[in-house]
């Protein structure tokens, strides 16, 4: 792994505020020219990456360029990283990795001009834009585009095999880019992805209120999904984990179940009178959380998975049979970037809270060791081009 910076810097725009606050309101709308270059990380091969000068791309006629101002790491930006996914995400190198960010819209296309993307909108990125036009496409489920991976057809996945955000300046389609409050900072709002996915989640396993839920994963998403479950009224929502990031789940007022001290199938049945929970969402994707999610639910209850296991798990079918258990996969999100926004702006879903650590684009390996190793707890940690 090397870690190079050179060149010159591109230039933001004048008068950036304190962290993660957006320019002056004299500054907002004004034209901001990017510089030809820009500082990037760019993956060279499994495990190899380096910070260096690359071009500046250009926007299309529906697309933005923005000045990227936060990026957070996901655990799957470190499995790209490391090449568990080569050949699909990234399908070729060099490649610039990177999904969850925010920044200000630098340049528009004529298009997204149309659609009110002027210089100095402030706005959050996520990952999927599909093609438009398939079945999926227009039902709203984009997430499963049937032209997945055909750029030239109009898919896109920005950070997985589509160029991402770890860099200076990043360009998406206005289907992928979402405006944000004046008031969220930065930071907090490169989290509106990830708080996407767990409203998805949570949305997809029908929580009703007064439910109890169980978010099996005490990282970032696991505990995104808890306060999105809460937003939607559940009455108790049990976190399953271990470590620091489970005591940091605990100060936000969560129950928790250390997987270290026992069964944790067994101690939710044990805070739920011997019931179970009536829904389950596992963040954590190991072969284990997968049969542990299905295993904490109660007769009729409902379990969907977020985490992506890497090796094949065995399930109960007995029990999914028997007990009209339903089972939900959840790819990445959709339609819910509007929804869990305002959300997080007023609090709702404190997304802030999450946020253990700030770094430099040119301190990536530090900041991605950091992620990797949970070092002082990490949940989400930040990296600001």
């Amino acid at each position: 792994m090397t870690t190079q910076v050179g060149g010159s810097l591109g230039q933001g725009p004048r008068g950036q505020g304190p962290r993660g606050q957006g320019p002056p309101d004299a500054e907002r709308g004004a034209k901001r020219q990017p510089p030809g270059q820009m500082q990037a990380l760019v993956l060279t091969a499994p495990h190899a990456f380096e910070v260096k000068e690359v071009p500046c791309p250009s926007p299309g006629s529906d697309e933005v360029l923005c000045r990227v101002r936060a990026i957070a790491i996901c655990g799957t930006d470190a499995e790209i990283i490391e090449g568990t996914f080569k050949g699909r995400w990234p399908k070729a190198y060099p490649f610039i990795p990177g999904h969850e960010w925010s920044g200000e819209v630098v340049e528009a296309g004529a298009i997204a001009r149309q659609f009110g993307f002027v210089p100095g909108t402030r706005v959050a990125g996520t990952s999927h834009s599909g093609c438009g036009y398939c079945r999926m496409c227009r039902i709203g489920r984009y997430n499963l585009c049937l032209n997945y991976g055909r750029e030239d057809l109009g898919h896109r996945q920005y950070g997985h095999y589509t160029q991402g955000a770890y860099a200076e300046f990043v360009t998406q389609t206005i289907k992928s880019v979402f405006v944000i409050p004046d008031a969220m900072p930065f930071d907090v709002a490169a989290l509106c992805d990830t708080a996407s996915i767990a409203l998805h989640s949570v949305k997809r396993a029908h929580i009703d209120p007064g439910d109890t839920v169980a978010s099996v994963g005490s990282g970032g998403m696991g505990i995104l999904v808890g306060m999105c479950a809460r937003a939607l009224g559940a009455a108790r929502v049990l976190v399953v984990g271990g470590g620091k990031r489970l005591e940091r789940a605990a100060a936000l007022g969560f129950e928790t179940i250390d997987y270290h001290g026992g069964d944790p199938v067994a101690r939710v049945r044990e805070l739920t009178a011997g019931l179970g929970a009536d829904v389950a969402v596992d963040s954590a994707g190991t072969k284990d959380s997968v049969r542990q999610a299905i295993g904490m639910v109660r007769k009729g209850g409902r379990v969907a998975f977020t985490g992506i296991p890497k090796e094949p798990s065995s399930i109960d079918f007995q029990k999914i049979v028997l007990e009209e258990i339903d089972l939900y996969g959840v790819r990445a999100n959709r339609n819910t970037m509007e929804e869990v926004i305002p959300l997080m702006a007023d609090g709702r879903i404190p997304a802030a809270k999450l946020i253990t650590h700030h770094f430099k684009l040119a301190d990536f390996g530090d900041a991605l060791r950091t992620f990797n190793e949970r070092v002082d707890g990490a949940l989400k940690v930040i990296v600001e081009p």
